[in-house]
Formats: structure tokens, sequence, C-alpha cells
């Protein structure tokens, strides 16, 4: 049953993908579709790491020494002034090692 559940997802996916990349086939998504679509991306990204940085050991942790937050913030800083992922993810991971140190 799984096998079947996987094998399933993996012909939906690929259908989908193919339906929209294959230039011959006359497939064509409207301006407002494709707006709707472009949010999908932060909502997926905010959807996974939102619980990585709030939640540990089953309860929320907003406290100012959480070193997920931190580095968090010093990725989404980053990216902002310098746009160059190697800064983005070196800096995230240089304050994340900080403040877990320093709450040690």
């Amino acid at each position: 049953m799984i096998a079947m559940t996987i094998l399933l997802l993996a012909c939906i996916t690929f259908g989908t993908r193919y339906l929209f990349l294959e230039g011959r086939l006359p497939v064509r998504l409207g301006s407002n579709i494709k707006l709707f679509l472009s949010y999908s991306g932060p909502a997926v990204l905010t959807a996974i790491t939102v619980p990585i940085l709030f939640v540990h050991e089953k309860q929320l942790d907003t406290n100012i020494a959480n070193p997920y937050l931190w580095g968090a913030l010093a990725a989404v800083a980053a990216a902002y002034k310098t746009a160059n992922i190697y800064w983005t993810v070196g800096l995230g991971i240089l304050a994340f090692a900080a403040a877990s140190y320093l709450s040690l």
C-alpha cells in the first residue's frame, strides 16, 4: 500500500510538472494564476521554518536566548544586505553557533 501511494504521488508530480514545462503542449497559465503561484514558495518556506525556530520540546520558545532565532535574524539581515547565498548561510550559522555557545 505504501509503495502504491509513493508511485501514485510520483506520477502526479511528474504529470503536473511535465504539463507546464513542456513547451510543445498548449497548456498556459493566466496572469492571475501566475501571481497566485508566486506566493507558494514563501508560504512553504515559512511553514517549514517557523516551527523549527519557535517550538522546542513541544513548547513555544520566544525567549531572547533562543539561538535559532538569532541565527535566523542574522540570515535574514545578511540576505537583505548582500543577496548572496554563501554570506547568508555563513552568517546565519555563525550567529547560531555564537548564540548557542553564549547560552551554555
